[in-house]
């Protein structure tokens, strides 16, 4: 797959996360409808609602950066439990952090990956198309993986799974992962030197000051 070709997927899986929805036009239901409020509708129900806004909103947004950043960063919001995530990515470097500081680390990182990968939604393929494969319950049910399939036209379908867990009485993904490879687990590795040299702030400073920049793809 080409670099560009996945620098679009990522947008689309990073729409919920943006986090989490997956962006599709039409969206074939899983072998078995799920419950209203089960992780694959919610995955389901968010990407035919998102794209909907983008199509109708896109001579706008194309115009206006700034209101698709505020359209896409109220949706990773409401689905990206980005706290959770960024305590995740930070591994033993959160160790006993506040959640001050791993507040301004999520902030930060989110802020990097709208900024990389927000405008790209806007060359998306609209025939995009999302099929929920398996909803797999995890830890007694805390946690849920929702794997599901990008289908692209005359190309092969790429893996895209989402892991959520519950926050009060709502399902929120904490990763995603495209064909196997999580988010989390790139930003760890990618984050991993600068937070053995400085202070959380400081490296979020850095993320905020693009001295550092997440990356989830080579470009």
């Amino acid at each position: 797959m080409s670099n560009r070709s996945l620098s679009l997927l990522i947008a689309a899986a990073l729409a919920v996360a943006a986090p989490a929805a997956v962006l599709a036009q039409t969206a074939p239901a899983p072998a078995a409808t799920p419950a209203a409020d089960s992780p694959s509708q919610l995955v389901l129900s968010n990407s035919t609602r998102i794209l909907a806004t983008l199509e109708s909103r896109r001579a706008e947004f194309q115009k206006n950066r700034g209101a698709l950043r505020d359209f896409i960063g109220s949706e990773f919001n409401n689905m990206f439990d980005r706290d959770y995530s960024a305590r995740l990515v930070l591994g033993v470097h959160g160790r006993g952090a506040s959640d001050a500081d791993v507040k301004v680390f999520a902030d930060a990182l989110a802020d990097s990956l709208m900024q990389r990968y927000g405008s790209s939604l806007l060359d998306l393929n609209t025939k995009l198309k999302v099929r929920v494969k398996s909803e797999t319950p995890l830890r007694g049910g805390a946690i849920v993986k929702v794997s599901s399939e990008y289908l692209r036209q005359g190309n092969e379908p790429v893996p895209v799974d989402y892991l959520m867990r519950k926050v009060g009485s709502q399902w929120k993904v904490f990763d995603v992962m495209v064909e196997g490879v999580s988010f989390v687990q790139t930003f760890r590795n990618q984050f991993d030197a600068p937070l053995k040299q400085k202070s959380i702030p400081q490296v979020a400073a850095d993320i905020k000051a693009g001295k550092l920049q997440a990356q989830a793809a080579t470009n």
